[in-house]
């Protein structure tokens, strides 16, 4: 008779703990990304402040990028792009030769212009954002601390990779857009940021702060790890 050894069992409940990880970090990032979806396509994805109003899409990203590591992070930006694709595909305005593809003035290579803007600056989001609480873990830096700051990090971050690769790869077609002359759309992106990045990086440091010092201790009793994938 054949008889299974405490090695086969181990690696069996090894396995199975692996696939129960694994499942359960699925259906996280899918939760996450359902937020995404909601936010990207209701009013809840915007606050509005005295002058502006600014976009909350991106916190979830930071947020999943913390709890689920910089892989899910990127998925999750990748979903935060094609969201914003979408939208500026739909109901254009008057950037939106930006970031959809469909809406771009210079044939091809303004698609893939297009597409880096909508889509790859925002996986690129979801990495850094990752591997920056990964960082602050690996140097034990307090949670109370670390939260905040990779929020607001990671919100002007994504302001000014978004807003400088617009500047890079669309100034003249900004430029056209604002009807302004080449000259004044390095000061129009800065503005930009400074006007709409710097209370948006502020909102998403609270925010990610007061979710994510409760989302932490649950994700860590699930046993998913940022670290981890």
């Amino acid at each position: 008779m054949y008889c299974i050894s405490g090695n086969e069992n181990d690696n069996r409940r090894r396995k199975m703990k692996t696939k129960k990880h694994d499942t359960r970090w699925l259906v996280s990032v899918a939760l996450m990304a359902a937020i995404i979806i909601v936010l990207a396509n209701t009013p809840l994805g915007m606050i509005q402040l005295p002058v502006i109003k600014a976009t909350t899409v991106h916190i979830p990203v930071i947020l999943g990028a913390i709890l689920l590591g910089p892989s899910a992070g990127a998925i999750l930006g990748g979903v935060f792009g094609i969201c914003s694709v979408v939208s500026n595909t739909m109901t254009p305005t008057l950037l939106s030769f930006a970031f959809s593809p469909f809406m771009s003035t210079t044939g091809i290579p303004g698609a893939f212009k297009a597409l880096w803007v909508a889509v790859g600056c925002r996986i690129l989001l979801g990495v850094a954002a990752g591997w920056l609480w990964i960082l602050f873990r690996k140097v034990k830096v307090n949670e109370v601390i670390a939260l905040p700051i990779v929020g607001f990090a990671g919100s002007i971050f994504h302001t000014i990779i978004v807003m400088g690769s617009i500047y890079v790869l669309f100034a003249q077609q900004y430029a056209e857009a604002k009807e302004v002359a080449i000259s004044a759309v390095f000061g129009l992106v800065m503005g930009t940021v400074m006007a709409s990045g710097i209370p948006e990086a502020i909102a998403a440091a609270i925010l990610v702060l007061a979710i994510g010092k409760v989302l932490v201790v649950v994700f860590r009793k699930m046993n998913l790890s940022a670290a981890g994938k």
